[in-house]
């Protein structure tokens, strides 16, 4: 099977950490997909990538604006889009990487229909930002959509579409009075292929499908195979400049923190309350340490990203954001699978803390939490990192 060998081969190229660009194709089809350092970071066809783009896109970020973007020779357009969007704030970290996983999953059902393609790998040497890495798939993540993608296109053979693919367009044939099939003929006009009818009827492509065959058998129906839609065009765009976060340090040090730059160690914290965030200041920076306040993750991951932490502080309990689902984020992007994690809560249970080491937290805190306490926790785990 043609997903297992793809397995296989991303497995490997996954324990040598590369960079680069895996080729699979026959005489009819070329897959690509993009490794960064042996996570996923996008997978491509030559069929209908725009049409999978779009769909994904208005799945979990309708209100984005696809613009012009600037044009990569080592970058498939759709990622660019992407870190555009992020960079424009229209996009957050987590709807990139769901895109991602919504693109990858249904490419992965397309190509398990194949049976005879060659793989032929590419190494780059061109850097990823650490924004593509934060979005990249991680092993497991890959694993998790390979399930899906499986259990879907089983469902696709059991029934007996094996010799259809979702990327053909139902259309009616000539004769067939539309009138007669009311709401399903705006969809049967040869625009819309059976993806993109099943997204839009929020079902499952083999439900939709398994709607037509009536007629299909009645000689009302075929499927013929439809171009993709344009691909949005590339320009150089106008850089806009960056305001940089608010980051809690002292003066002469309010500048932004960077990596290569700073010596006193860098810690985030990520909570909705600015009382919290004031006290957590007072603790942090007589101590010698930066501080990085986050008061909403799903627009804070960028900040994380660029100023990479030394130790991350995550307030369980949100109003926008779950914390657990913070945390999990955090630990499947390779950027922060090893930073320490240390979970700030008033529900400091023991049901609690499973929970939250299940999502890979390094360590509990309580709240309010004493000074004490917390500068000994982030000095024990600042020196085993």
């Amino acid at each position: 099977m043609i997903l297992i060998r793809l397995i296989e081969e991303l497995e490997k190229l996954g324990k040598q950490r590369t960079i680069g660009e895996l080729t699979l194709s026959n005489y009819s089809v070329v897959w690509k997909i993009y490794l960064v350092y042996g996570q996923l970071l996008y997978a491509t066809d030559g069929v209908h990538p725009v049409r999978r783009f779009y769909r994904a896109l208005k799945s979990h970020c309708p209100n984005y604006v696809v613009e012009l973007y600037e044009k990569s020779d080592y970058q498939p357009w759709e990622y660019q889009l992407l870190e555009q969007g992020i960079n424009q704030k229209q996009l957050s970290l987590i709807q990139a990487k769901l895109m991602i996983r919504t693109i990858v999953q249904e490419c992965f059902f397309e190509l398990s229909s194949y049976t005879d393609l060659e793989n032929n790998w590419q190494p780059s040497q061109e850097t990823t930002s650490t924004l593509g890495m934060g979005i990249a798939l991680s092993s497991r993540e890959i694993q998790t959509v390979l399930a899906q993608a499986t259990q879907k296109y089983q469902e696709w053979q059991a029934a007996d579409f094996g010799h259809l693919s979702p990327s053909l367009s139902p259309v009616l044939k000539p004769g067939t009075d539309p009138k007669a099939l009311p709401g399903l003929n705006k969809y049967l006009n040869g625009n819309s292929t059976l993806w993109d009818i099943a997204w839009q009827q929020k079902t499952s492509v083999t439900e939709m499908t398994r709607s037509l065959l009536p007629l299909v058998e009645k000689g009302m129906l075929e499927f013929q195979r439809i171009p993709d839609l344009p691909v949005p065009t590339a320009k150089a765009p106008v850089k806009a400049p960056v305001n940089p976060p608010v980051v809690t340090t002292p003066p002469p040090s309010e500048t932004q923190p960077t990596k290569s730059a700073k010596i006193q160690p860098l810690i985030a914290c990520i909570d909705d309350s600015p009382v919290l965030a004031h006290s957590l200041k007072t603790i942090l920076i007589p101590a010698g340490y930066q501080m990085l306040s986050i008061e909403e993750p799903m627009r804070g991951f960028s900040q994380l990203i660029e100023h990479k932490p030394d130790l991350i502080l995550l307030d369980l309990n949100m109003p926008n954001a779950n914390g657990y689902s913070v945390c999990k984020f955090l630990r499947e992007s390779p950027v922060f699978n090893k930073t320490p994690i240390i979970i700030l809560t008033a529900q400091n249970t023991t049901i609690d803390r499973a929970r939250a080491r299940l999502v890979g937290a390094t360590d509990f805190l309580g709240k309010p939490p004493d000074s004490e306490e917390l500068l000994r926790i982030i000095q024990k785990y600042l020196i085993k990192s």
